[in-house]
């Protein structure tokens, strides 16, 4: 039972209890103000009239402390009781107030307006002979205007007040759901970037450890050659990992970027590593570092996944652009009669290298060609 009450009737603050005990007083004091002007008048009403319009007065005042469940029913029957009786009037004007703060405008008008036909039925049934109906429908036409409209700016302020703090609750949503994004798109370009330098080191690791297993009888040269190679891109890999952790907690732009001045050293370290690549640069200008970064990157994604899925095919690299023209790095490998390394499974090299070409405004193209081998292409904008 206490449950149910408490559901359909909230508990009131401190503030809403100030506001209807203040309301009530006024009713209370507007009555008891008419009432004393009438007795002091030169004409009195008729004694059961009198006491007709006391009780109204004190049931109208009573009613009021059920003005927050029902506002536009008890101001209707305030104000049509308003008709006749004047010392419902202070009862009547809390009403109209209690109707223009809680309810829409459109209600609020309804009421007004027969709280104005109500104003002239009274002027006509209950004339005052000390003073003019126009004087009295004007004071009526007044003091209901005046709790309407303080009413109406109670609304609406109340309704600024919500929108602004619904305006602020989905401003800070927004600025959640901005810095999530921003972390995801940090942790795509770090995962990148993990993927880029690390994927070329490891490859090569692969490539020349699956030939000492593939080949045991190899001569002692072979073998201390091969050595050297892994030992040295292992040492390479864990440095390129150690600066990559060192400056996670720097922001993205600062992470170690190559250039297209490192693609001759891309180039040759595949070479080292028994792969036959033949470079061919046609690049008239300076290239833009992001540009000729993202050039790299495409590259060396091309050359790690010749490795791993073509091992011995031959490999054509060609760079070519200028400025107003663009840039277009094309990787083109052979087809292979090798089959693929051991852990050459598709991964998501080709999927983060489509997305840095299209963070670059870009576009990439990559495909089995005619003569069974491999072809990758990007072009990207280079501005005049």
């Amino acid at each position: 039972m206490n449950g149910s009450v408490t559901a359909s009737a909230p508990r009131r603050s401190p503030r809403d209890w100030a506001v209807d005990i203040a309301l009530f007083l006024f009713a209370v004091a507007f009555g008891l103000l008419t009432s004393v002007e009438r007795m002091q008048a030169t004409s009195l009403p008729p004694q059961w009239l009198f006491n007709l319009d006391q009780l109204t007065g004190v049931l109208g005042c009573a009613a009021l402390w059920l003005r927050r469940r029902r506002p536009a029913e008890l101001a209707v029957a305030l104000v049509v009781l308003s008709a006749f009786s004047e010392l419902v009037a202070g009862a009547m004007l809390a009403a109209l107030f209690t109707v223009a703060v809680h309810r829409r405008p459109r209600t609020t008008m309804a009421v007004f307006a027969l709280s104005l036909l109500t104003a002239l039925v009274y002027v006509v049934l209950r004339p005052d002979p000390d003073a003019s109906p126009l004087l009295l429908l004007s004071l009526g036409v007044a003091l209901q205007g005046a709790a309407v409209g303080w009413g109406l700016f109670v609304h609406h302020r109340r309704e600024l007040v919500l929108s602004l703090r619904d305006r602020a609750a989905r401003a800070e949503t927004e600025a959640l759901l901005r810095v999530e994004q921003a972390q995801h798109q940090a942790r795509e370009a770090i995962a990148r970037e993990i993927h880029d330098v690390l994927g070329h080191r490891l490859s090569l690791l692969s490539v020349h450890a699956g030939a000492l297993e593939y080949h045991p009888g190899a001569s002692a040269e072979d073998v201390a050659r091969a050595a050297k190679v892994i030992r040295e891109s292992a040492h390479q890999a864990l440095q390129d990992l150690r600066e990559v952790v060192g400056v996670l907690r720097a922001p993205v732009g600062e992470l170690p970027q190559p250039t297209l001045a490192d693609l001759q050293q891309l180039v040759a370290e595949s070479g080292q590593a028994g792969m036959r690549v033949d470079l061919r640069e046609e690049v008239h200008g300076a290239v833009p570092d992001r540009v000729g970064r993202t050039a790299y990157r495409t590259v060396q994604e091309a050359l790690t996944n010749a490795r791993k899925h073509a091992p011995g095919a031959e490999v054509r690299v060609s760079l070519t652009g200028a400025p107003g023209r663009g840039l277009t790095a094309e990787v083109v490998s052979a087809a292979s009669a090798a089959a693929p390394l051991p852990g050459g499974r598709p991964g998501q090299g080709l999927v983060g290298l489509a997305e840095r070409v299209a963070l670059a405004d870009g576009r990439l193209e990559y495909g089995p060609t005619a003569e069974g081998g491999w072809r990758l292409a990007a072009w990207l904008p280079w501005p005049p």
